[in-house]
């Protein structure tokens, strides 16, 4: 009798795991990550600056076009400093914590911020700066510098903004010259042609959790019914 009471509560309590997994996969989608800096740090965007020493939140925008977004935020979230347009940069190895990139400039200037790794992903995202401030970082770190001659005044203008980059002469070179791009792809093996999948697990994982449910209520019903 106690072993069926059990075993329908074990169910119940597995069918709320089910459906409460996709939940937490999908508040991924933005990376939120708290950093600290030791020292003030340039930041590129809508609200271009210099931010003080500090904690500060990185964010990726739930922006509704295809480009990546990224919002610095005060500790507590309450306060937006920059909005940064950002392209995906590849890097060799992933690791477990997160990896932010400077450009190291002449003594006396602050550290200007280059690029943001999650942890554990290949991809992380390399920022776009304005094209006055991009020639300046290129002639100063003798590198590649990600620029938009757009004028990004607003979050919005994020969105269709060109991206090109910068010589540290001053010339205008395609993004190739200053991001990584994956390495190639292997050949993909033949397979045998099958069905297209048409939708997701979810539904899968929605049924499961209902059946795994009526079980439960019903080895609870038997049970009660044998007291």
């Amino acid at each position: 009798m106690t072993l069926l009471k059990g075993l329908g509560t074990v169910l119940c309590l597995t069918v709320l795991c089910v459906l409460a997994a996709p939940k937490a996969k999908a508040d991924e989608w933005n990376r939120k990550t708290i950093v600290t800096f030791s020292g003030p740090v340039e930041v590129p965007g809508v609200g271009a600056q210099t931010l003080p020493a500090g904690t500060y939140v990185f964010k990726v925008m739930d922006s509704d076009s295809n480009r990546h977004i990224v919002q610095i935020l005060s500790q507590d979230e309450s306060h937006v400093y920059t909005t940064i347009l950002a392209i995906p940069n590849y890097r060799l190895k992933a690791t477990d914590k997160t990896v932010i990139t400077f450009r190291e400039r002449p003594a006396g200037e602050p550290e200007a911020l280059r690029a943001w790794f999650y942890p554990g992903r290949e991809w992380g995202e390399e920022f776009v700066y304005n094209r006055s401030k991009a020639v300046m970082l290129a002639k100063e770190t003798n590198q590649y510098v990600l620029s938009t001659p757009a004028d990004t005044s607003s979050p919005e203008t994020l969105k269709t903004a060109p991206i090109e980059a910068v010589s540290p002469n001053g010339d205008t070179v395609d993004t190739a010259q200053e991001v990584d791009a994956p390495p190639a792809a292997a050949p993909a093996p033949v397979t045998v042609a099958s069905l297209p999948r048409t939708a997701s697990y979810l539904g899968l994982i929605g049924l499961s959790g209902i059946m795994l449910l009526g079980s439960g209520l019903l080895i609870s019903k038997l049970a009660k019914k044998r007291i």
